[in-house]
């Protein structure tokens, strides 16, 4: 697995394109979120439909080629410096292949922030552009706009990005050890979902996989886990970080799953990692070279997120 390109950082004034690539947005919280990143000194600007609700399906933040069509443009937009999802919820499965990756590729290098749904455009976004992607919060999302730490860590990735080539999550080693690799993943659900679909990537062979859930229960996450298994998608994975698990079960239950699908990888694996959906979500980037102990909970970027 190849490092990726990484995006140039942002600077005082950067405009900032806000997007809907999946489930319907809340405006109170929009704006929210937009008084934040004014407060950044970011101009942020709104896709056309993120307001949007189909007609028919309320889990959707309008048509699919619409929202296709807002994602597409703040892309291709040379004045837009990053592109951040509202929210997550469901749906970017249904328009990701309505993109037009070619003029995308041609737009060049940009940020592209967001988790949980959007994991299928990060895995997009590595196999069709060849970019590093953030997995942070989202700009409409109630942690981004309640917690500190989540502000804080995204901003510095944004803005700062050598300040946090260390991201030190205080959590605990399933398994033991070190790994080197460059670092993938997202929500559970969204990988075990994405296999075999055009923009997915093969495999995590090389990789330190992240990840992540919300609401399913421990026999969930064990389908999910034996499922990237059984495909081989998990073969050659060096080492894992495991995030949030919120409203999956005891976790004890839950660990005792954990444990006994990913223990036979014979890689290290680190839990409790503090970044998905979670309190104070940390933002992790996808695509960068990395080493993973477990021990100490920690990741350490051999190069910052961002240029």
């Amino acid at each position: 697995m190849r490092e990726l390109l990484r995006p140039p950082r942002l600077a005082p004034g950067a405009r900032v394109a806000v997007v809907a690539p999946s489930g319907p947005v809340p405006e109170e919280r929009l704006q929210a979120g937009l008084d934040v990143l004014r407060g950044w000194d970011l101009d942020p600007v709104v896709g056309p439909h993120v307001l949007d609700r189909h007609g028919k399906l309320g889990y959707l933040a309008g048509t699919d080629a619409d929202r296709a069509a807002d994602l597409q443009a703040a892309w291709c937009d040379p004045a837009v410096d990053a592109v951040l999802c509202a929210r997550g919820g469901y749906g970017a499965q249904r328009m990701a292949d309505l993109l037009d990756w070619t003029a995308m590729r041609a737009a060049g290098p940009k940020v592209f922030v967001g988790f949980s749904d959007i994991t299928v455009l990060h895995q997009a976004f590595a196999t069709r552009l060849g970019l590093v992607t953030l997995h942070g919060p989202a700009a409409a999302g109630v942690d981004f706009l309640k917690n500190a730490r989540a502000q804080d860590h995204l901003r510095a990735t944004l803005f700062a990005p050598e300040s946090v080539r260390c991201i030190a999550s205080g959590g605990t080693a399933l398994v033991p050890g070190r790994a080197r690799g460059v670092t993938l993943g997202g929500c559970l659900s969204m990988l075990a979902a994405d296999l075999g679909t055009p923009h997915a990537r093969d495999g995590a062979r090389g990789g330190l996989l992240l990840i992540e859930d919300v609401g399913e229960q421990p026999y969930r996450v064990d389908r999910m886990l034996t499922q990237l298994l059984r495909s081989g998608w998990l073969d050659g994975v060096t080492g894992v970080a495991l995030g949030s698990w919120d409203g999956c079960g005891p976790y004890d239950e839950l660990r005792a799953v954990l444990a006994d699908r990913l223990g036979g990888l014979g890689v290290p694996v680190a839990e409790e990692f503090g970044f998905g959906h979670c309190a104070g979500a940390l933002t992790v980037p996808f695509g960068v070279r990395a080493e993973l102990d477990a021990d100490a909970g920690t990741l350490t970027l051999d190069e910052p997120a961002l240029r």
